[in-house]
């Protein structure tokens, strides 16, 4: 079968499309997914790099998110099957440590997640647990399938299990144009609280608008936290969404209001930080860290994806050769959505 494969880390020039075995069923509740469109994360860039603490066996075939139809299933398989259209849960779980049986899988002692631990979605076939699958709603193209999971999933539970967002409070978020910033807006506004939205792009900003947002600034020639300040009448911003980390830290706890929440899932600018504990303890500030979800979690956006409630949205779609190329794209920042790979036809 053909993948986007990586023969070593270090950079994208060790990222190809090469010929490989394609996987084989070895246990009962695994099913083989013909795979039809793959999207990628900045994770993807991650694993490129090499993630520290993680032992690649190469080739090793990258991402995470990815849609396709069942091709075979495990012989202790029912709720799927062959010919069925489904998306994939990138969050393998053990099923048997104390976080999963209390229905935490995100915080799973061996938690592995696909195209990082594991294999990747973005060859023509990949093998996944029966339980990592869902059905594609009839009327989602296969492009904003590929594109769901990861980044929904992420955004639903910073906003919703870790921030517990309340209809009416105002939500800031980092970076509009990222895939986790793009659905940590709708989910706001389906949450019923108002949105701020910031980029260094005025192209990004628009598309934020067009999604809904309330208010948009330009963080690279604006000043935020004195435009956020005058939106919210001097109270500041409930909640912050922060995917950025590191450059952009001081802001988002001078924005904060007193007993406002600050969730982040990412540190795509740096992952160091400091942090006044004064300030912390004397304004009440909840900081708060995300990593994807749990199962529970992801049926609940796989409801409003079939209620047509809760879309990505893709940037472009592009052949599976030209993966590296929108990677390096992902890597410059100038996509406005998701980027996704046509894996076959």
């Amino acid at each position: 079968m053909r993948a986007l494969a990586l023969d070593a880390v270090g950079g994208l020039e060790h990222l190809a499309v090469r010929e490989l075995p394609r996987p084989e069923i070895e246990s009962p509740g695994d099913v083989r997914v013909r795979v039809r469109v793959a999207a990628l994360n900045r994770l993807d860039l991650f694993v490129v790099d090499g993630v520290a603490g993680v032992d690649y066996t190469f080739p090793h075939i990258v991402g995470s998110d990815g849609a396709g139809v069942v091709d075979a299933v495990g012989s202790a398989v029912s709720r799927v099957r062959v010919g069925d259209r489904v998306m994939i849960n990138p969050v393998v779980s053990c099923g048997r440590c104390p976080a999963c049986r209390a229905g935490e899988e995100s915080l799973c002692a061996t938690l592995r997640v696909l195209g990082e631990h594991c294999a990747g979605t973005a060859a023509e076939y990949v093998v996944v647990p029966a339980d990592n699958l869902a059905a594609v709603p009839a009327q989602m193209p296969w492009a904003e399938a590929a594109a769901f999971s990861l980044a929904t999933l992420t955004a639903w539970r910073m906003l919703t299990t870790r921030a517990a967002i309340h209809p009416g409070e105002t939500v800031l978020i980092w970076g509009i144009g990222g895939g986790v910033a793009m659905a940590a807006l709708q989910i706001a506004r389906h949450l019923g609280a108002r949105t701020i939205v910031t980029s260094g792009s005025d192209a990004k900003l628009e598309a934020g608008r067009r999604l809904g947002a309330d208010a948009t600034v330009n963080h690279a020639t604006g000043d935020v936290v004195m435009e956020v300040r005058r939106l919210t009448d001097g109270r500041g911003a409930d909640v912050v969404v922060d995917s950025v980390g590191q450059s952009r830290w001081p802001e988002s706890l001078r924005v904060l209001r007193r007993g406002g929440r600050l969730v982040s899932c990412g540190a795509t600018t740096g992952p160091i930080v400091s942090l006044d504990l004064r300030r912390l303890f004397w304004h009440q500030w909840s900081i708060l860290g995300s990593t994807l979800g749990s199962r529970r979690e992801y049926q609940q956006i796989i409801a409003l994806a079939h209620q047509s409630l809760l879309w990505p949205v893709v940037d472009r779609s592009v052949p599976l050769e030209e993966g590296p190329a929108a990677l390096a794209m992902l890597r410059r920042g100038e996509q406005v959505g998701k980027l996704v790979i046509e894996v076959a036809t």
